[in-house]
């Protein structure tokens, strides 16, 4: 008798399902197998975690001359609104512009050179004025008689003030006029 293919297949027909040849203990290996490497990666992670910590705790703990201050780990200005440490320095100290709308800062700075414009600053060890009021310093101009040129050559030299260099001869030609 010849052996065929159909010979090789395992199919009981007397049972009412078909024989499945997955076996039950190599599932469960499987399982015990993953189980046992989630919990040796999960001490592995705990002990680095515990690693890390106390490295951490050593460094902030030593006298580090070299270890930056709160205000100097932060970023250069300009920094975004939103970032730790977005703020303004004015005269009466930082102003925290934190969490604010962008224009925040426009406007803080607004109000300072206002004041400034306004009532003029002074040093604040030796007393010397660095900035005057903008009214105060135009009669202290006006008042120290200030000497203009006059006569043609000066309207001559005005008038060429006013000329620029356009694209549309190039730059070779000086045209155009502000009045």
């Amino acid at each position: 008798m010849a052996h065929t293919a159909k010979d090789d297949l395992a199919v009981d027909v007397e049972l009412g399902y078909e024989q499945n040849d997955i076996q039950l203990r190599g599932i469960i290996g499987f399982a015990v197998g993953l189980l046992l490497l989630i919990v040796i990666t999960f001490g592995l992670m705990w002990a680095l975690l515990y690693v890390l910590e106390s490295y951490s705790a050593e460094a902030q703990a030593s006298d580090n001359p070299m270890r930056l201050t709160e205000k100097e780990r932060l970023p250069a200005e300009p920094r975004l609104q939103g970032a730790p440490g977005f703020g303004v320095d004015g005269p009466n100290g930082r102003v925290n512009l934190e969490l604010t709308p962008p224009q925040a800062e426009y406007w803080e700075l607004e109000k300072q050179w206002k004041v400034l414009w306004k009532e003029g600053a002074k040093h604040p060890e030796t007393g010397a004025v660095i900035s005057m009021p903008i009214e105060q310093a135009k009669k202290v101009v006006l008042s120290s008689g200030l000497k203009a040129k006059q006569g043609p050559e000066a309207e001559k030299l005005a008038e060429r003030s006013r000329q620029y260099f356009t694209d549309a001869s190039a730059g070779r030609v000086a045209g155009g006029n502000y009045k």
